[in-house]
């Protein structure tokens, strides 16, 4: 097998960290996890009224957010690129070009129809589920199952 075939079967993807996590190691991911979700529900952009407000053109507010993680994550990539800056564990980060191709036309507009009539995203799912807010946990298996499907079908559609 070439180093080509190699990266296109590894299932980690080319940014995987080499390292191996333990399962105390993974706390720190909760603990993020619960954090950022914490955040999100008292910055308010979880809630399915501050989505509707968007999707309604009657607030600027999640537009607000949304560029603002727009603008860090340019910020971020443009100085990981340009100063070289690796990982906690002093690993190289590798930024693929990426390719366009119309499939992500159809995928966003799917993504944005859905997002509009649940007014959850997948980010924060559980945060809304944590909410009390439990008939989201239809929309997490309905995301659940259109990636498991996606994933069936990925290699019939058209490129």
């Amino acid at each position: 097998m070439n180093h080509l075939e190699n990266k296109n079967t590894d299932s980690e993807g080319i940014n995987a960290s080499q390292q191996k996590e333990s399962v105390s190691g993974n706390l720190k991911y909760l603990i993020v996890g619960i954090f950022f979700g914490v955040v999100f529900v008292k910055a308010e952009i979880i809630s399915w009224f501050r989505i509707q407000e968007m999707f309604n053109l009657e607030s600027f507010f999640m537009y607000g957010v949304i560029g603002s993680a727009v603008a860090v994550g340019m910020i971020s990539v443009f100085l990981i690129k340009k100063l070289n800056i690796k990982t906690l564990d002093g690993e190289k980060i590798e930024i693929q070009p990426k390719t366009f191709n119309k499939g992500q036309i159809y995928g966003g507009l799917l993504f944005g129809f859905g997002w509009a009539i649940t007014g959850a995203c997948p980010g924060p799912l559980f945060a809304q589920i944590g909410t009390g807010a439990t008939v989201i946990v239809v929309t997490l298996i309905s995301a659940i199952a259109g990636t498991w499907f996606y994933g069936l079908i990925k290699d019939k559609l058209p490129h």
